[in-house]
């Protein structure tokens, strides 16, 4: 993968869509962009957006992201061993993950077929390797575990940045004078003959604070991931046995009135000191925190700065003329935006 490919495929693709006037959703764009990033790390390759093999594979777990916030969903988690004998989206959600499984075990069995012990090249490799030429499944390391992690990665590493990436550019469109302000930081610092650099960010606190801002007011994982007591535990006043499950509600802690001046308002000065210097925040906690805090918390923050970066230097952003934008959502396994459009007008 070449250094920068996947912005500057995006941006290629903008270009290709954008008539003056004319609006189009950007969703799938981005989406495609994201995810062959993951794609390099686990499986090795990058897919064409023109390979329908690799879009339905998208468009089954955009799928199952949005069925996953569905009732049926929560009362099959409550009640397995009733819903299984139940239609009803539940069912669904089997199929689809089967569907993306299935495209995992092919592209493990292409890479035993053409195992380099010396020289791995990506995630499956480097777990085949560590396997060795026997499965051992209570160490973790068997084939169906190596497929569930590829899926995992492959899964996170797409929809959480995909999505913030649609909320930063939403929010953009809604605060034109931010945006405005953060293209002016990157013609100061970046210009317009290169490409933006992970090195860039240390000299771009307002561009950081408006995309630490993007995360915090769209809140894309509300109750982050459940995790399990492994032993009992006291919290404060409250027992908590072993085994049980626990949710964290991230969007408390992102939105807490004694910790933000102005909690439910979208302020990138939440992340700025007097002097206009980068400020980290103890209640900003997007990716959770401790020793499940989400794995690939450095690659999705140099993403969401690559990607986000490299728009705005090359387009502005505006609604559909005549439109209202809007921040309505939609609630799955993820917080996202309602399908929406919006116009892009080359700098």
């Amino acid at each position: 993968m070449k250094k920068n490919e996947p912005p500057s495929q995006l941006l290629f693709c903008v270009t290709c869509r954008h008539s003056p006037g004319k609006s189009f959703s950007v969703q799938s764009l981005i989406n495609n962009a994201v995810s062959n990033i993951i794609c390099c790390l686990v499986f090795g390759e990058r897919f064409e957006y023109s390979d329908k093999q690799y879009q339905s594979i998208l468009q089954n777990l955009n799928e199952i992201v949005y069925l996953q916030g569905n009732v049926w969903i929560q009362i099959c988690n409550a009640f397995p061993w009733l819903m299984k004998w139940l239609p009803g989206p539940h069912k669904k959600i089997v199929t689809l993950i089967q569907k993306i499984k299935d495209f995992v075990k092919i592209k493990i069995t292409e890479h035993r077929e053409n195992l380099d012990p010396s020289s791995p090249r990506d995630y499956i490799d480097s777990f085949l390797i560590e396997m060795g030429e026997k499965e051992d499944p209570d160490s973790g390391f068997d084939l169906n575990n190596l497929c569930f992690c590829a899926m995992d990665l492959f899964g996170a590493g797409t929809e959480t940045t995909t999505t913030t990436l649609h909320w930063g550019l939403l929010y953009m469109i809604c605060y034109p004078h931010i945006q405005e302000r953060v293209q002016a930081e990157i013609d100061t610092v970046v210009g317009s003959s290169r490409q933006p650099s992970i090195t860039d960010r240390e000299n771009m606190p307002y561009t950081d604070a408006v995309i630490h801002e993007i995360q915090r007011m769209g809140n894309i994982a509300p109750l982050g991931l459940s995790r399990m007591t492994n032993k009992d535990t006291v919290l404060d006043k409250y027992t908590i046995p072993k085994g049980t499950m626990i949710m964290p509600t991230l969007n408390s802690v992102l939105h807490d009135e004694s910790m933000w001046e102005t909690p439910h308002s979208f302020n990138p000065q939440h992340f700025l000191d007097t002097d206009g210097t980068f400020r980290n925040r103890e209640a900003f906690l997007p990716f959770s925190a401790g020793k499940r805090v989400c794995l690939g918390e450095q690659l999705a923050r140099m993403e969401l700065f690559l990607f986000f970066t490299s728009l705005l230097q090359r387009f502005s952003f505006s609604p559909p003329p005549g439109e209202q934008p809007s921040l309505e959502f939609r609630l799955g396994a993820t917080r996202s935006p309602k399908s929406s459009h919006l116009c892009a007008v080359p700098r």
